[in-house]
Formats: C-alpha cells, sequence, structure tokens
C-alpha cells in the first residue's frame, strides 16, 4: 500500500505491541517468541525512518548478557511501502549486526487502531537451524 500523493502514511504514529510469536516452517504451531506477554513499540515516522524493540515481561532467570539478548529484537532503519502491503526496512541499526545493511521484508495489514505484521520466512538468530516467520499484533497509541 503506496499512499497516495498527498494521503497520509498509514503507518505513521507510536504502536504497542500486543503478541509476538514465531511460526515454523512447515508446522502451523505458534510459539511465543520471548514469553506470553512481550513488552514492545514500533514507531514510523512521517520521514519514513522506523525503530522497532521487543523484549521479554519476564526475567530470565540467569540474567547474563547472553540469555538478555536471547530475550529481545532491535532494529531500525529507512521504510518505504509497496502496493502489496507490505514495507520493506533498510536496517542501518540492529541488536543482530548481520542485519545491518540488510533489507527487511514484512507484509503488513490494518483494522482500525490494530496493525499485524508476517514476516516473509527467514532465518531467525534465535532459532538457527529453522526457517521461521514472526507475527506480531500492535495497537496505536
Amino acid at each position: 500500500m503506496t499512499p497516495a500523493p498527498g494521503a497520509p502514511n498509514p503507518l505513521v504514529g507510536t504502536w504497542k505491541l500486543i503478541s509476538f510469536q514465531f511460526e515454523a516452517e512447515g508446522n502451523d504451531e505458534r510459539l511465543d517468541a520471548y514469553d506470553e506477554h512481550p513488552v514492545g513499540f514500533i514507531i514510523f515516522t512521517s520521514d519514513w525512518r522506523v525503530l522497532a524493540l521487543i523484549t521479554a515481561s519476564e526475567p530470565a532467570g540467569d540474567e547474563t548478557a547472553r540469555s538478555l539478548f536471547d530475550r529481545m529484537m532491535a532494529y531500525s532503519g529507512r521504510y518505504r511501502l509497496r502496493v502489496d502491503g507490505c514495507f520493506i526496512t533498510i536496517v542501518d541499526s540492529a541488536w543482530y549486526p548481520a542485519w545491518i545493511g540488510t533489507e527487511q521484508t514484512n507484509f503488513f495489514t490494518l483494522d482500525g487502531d490494530t496493525l499485524s505484521i508476517i514476516s516473509p520466512l527467514l532465518q531467525h538468530p534465535k532459532f538457527p537451524n529453522h526457517r521461521v516467520r514472526g507475527l506480531a499484533i500492535w495497537r496505536k497509541e
């Protein structure tokens, strides 16, 4: 969905995370990415920048740097919209350095003040031996 000239960008604003799950390739089972009630925000600006941050809501128990890294996701970059209901982010900052300089594609739907984002199947650092898709639901603040 590319806004018509002069039309507002439908993604602009601050969105609070409602749920975030992963679905493995060839399996309809959905798994909570970090815990049952992750915390996060995604912010889309009118000058085409996006910043996303998602963390677990509960302590991991052994709060080592590695366990904390495994319980969060963050990235930012410039984004653009396509007519097929997706946005593509050129990542310029990320908790996972391998994403820097890549293009991350996500499909989205809007239903009132609810934004649903689904990634294509990809190799995610949290699941190194499986391709997964992320499913996030956000509510506009």
